[in-house]
């Protein structure tokens, strides 16, 4: 699916174009915005030509989160999965996903958007949604247990509760530099975060320093700090 080069069959490569025009799309019109007629008449492709690669509109909208989630992956997990396990690979995830939220200021996450959407809406869209973010958050639990078994942080740390107040800073920020436009939010996550960090460290076996951190504000513009 996300074969792009001129290698790949015609076929992957027309699949990977469509997908690329329906992530625009659905980062401005979210998921529930998709659709077979609207995708054709972006890309300027027939409605057969567009059926002929999903088949359906679920199915379409099914491909487009998987591939959001595969895009999440290369930059936000792999670049972090090179870094030393503990609390280094741990604040690599967290600062690849901010940098992510940076880059979405305009055009909103899909793992946001898309619980908003389909929150209340069972059926396979919201199951393979739910199972994206899932696997993400296992990701982050993961590196958290490994930082604890690094003794990096304390032994009776909860990862499933660092988890859940780890993905709050996130949410936290994606709507302080979306919705409110306030200037300094990822100066202010980044604060939040370290504290976090600092407080689940205090008493572990071999904690490491804390990294320097940002100001939490003093930007001129919400597109330069968020």
């Amino acid at each position: 699916m996300r074969e792009r080069g001129r290698g790949a069959p015609k076929g992957q490569q027309t699949r990977a174009a469509i997908l690329d025009a329906a992530l625009n799309l659905a980062a401005q019109m979210g998921i529930e915005g998709l659709s077979i007629g609207a995708l054709a008449e972006v890309t300027g492709m027939s409605k057969s030509g567009v059926f002929a690669h999903f088949g359906s509109r679920e199915e379409l909208q099914i491909s487009v989160i998987r591939e959001y989630h595969a895009r999440f992956e290369d930059e936000v997990f792999h670049p972090a999965i090179r870094q030393p396990r503990g609390l280094p690979r741990l604040r690599a995830l967290f600062e690849n996903w901010v940098a992510k939220v940076a880059t979405e200021i305009d055009s909103g996450c899909i793992y946001i958007s898309g619980a908003v959407e389909f929150d209340d809406r069972p059926g396979p869209v919201r199951d393979a949604l739910a199972g994206m973010v899932v696997t993400w958050h296992g990701s982050l639990v993961r590196a958290i247990r490994m930082a604890i078994e690094m003794g990096h942080l304390r032994t009776d740390a909860d990862p499933m509760q660092m988890q859940f107040e780890i993905h709050g800073l996130i949410l936290a920020l994606h709507h302080d530099a979306r919705f409110l436009r306030s200037v300094g939010a990822i100066g202010r996550a980044s604060v939040a975060f370290e504290r976090v960090i600092q407080y689940y460290a205090q008493g572990a076996a071999n904690p490491l320093p804390a990294p320097p951190v940002p100001p939490a504000a003093g930007a001129t513009s919400p597109a330069a700090s968020v």
